[in-house]
């Protein structure tokens, strides 16, 4: 059983979405939006680095619960190895080009707007972020599945 997270400090950044923001500040404009400026090249470069300062967020009996909800990664060895993958796991031309955060302590919901070639009108997700002790121990992401598989 984890406890929630304590005091009312909104937290900047949550795990992987936060991750795929082309901004290598990762911190969040005022109306949460993000510029064009260099978005796939910083993506890519993240998308080919190292996973540990992202993984340094998460519990290490973390889970991971993907679109669908049928598939769910236990720990933060399986997350890591996931990680390994993931650009064959977004659409071709994958945005995200907003992220709204909902919540201070114990849970944390992003409301993830993202558009992808096939997309192009763009679309949400949201996700939703647990935390015990400034640490993420589950984040569960909910997609619209049919248009997410029509994305590829």
């Amino acid at each position: 059983m984890h406890k929630q997270q304590g005091g009312g400090s909104h937290m900047e950044k949550f795990g992987l979405v936060d991750c795929l923001m082309p901004n290598s500040s990762n911190q969040r404009s005022d109306q949460g939006e993000r510029r064009n400026g260099e978005r796939s090249k910083r993506r890519s470069k993240r998308l080919g680095g190292s996973w540990d300062a992202l993984i340094a967020d998460y519990t290490k009996d973390m889970i991971f619960v993907m679109p669908g909800q049928n598939d769910v990664l236990k720990g933060v060895i399986a997350f890591r190895k996931a990680l390994e993958n993931l650009g064959a796991a977004l659409p071709p031309g994958f945005e995200i080009t907003s992220i709204r955060n909902i919540g201070e302590t114990g849970e944390v919901v992003s409301i993830v707007e993202w558009k992808s070639t096939k997309i192009p009108e763009g679309s949400q997700v949201a996700i939703l972020f647990r935390l015990t002790d400034g640490k993420v121990y589950e984040e569960r992401w909910f997609v619209d599945t049919e248009q997410w598989k029509a994305a590829f």
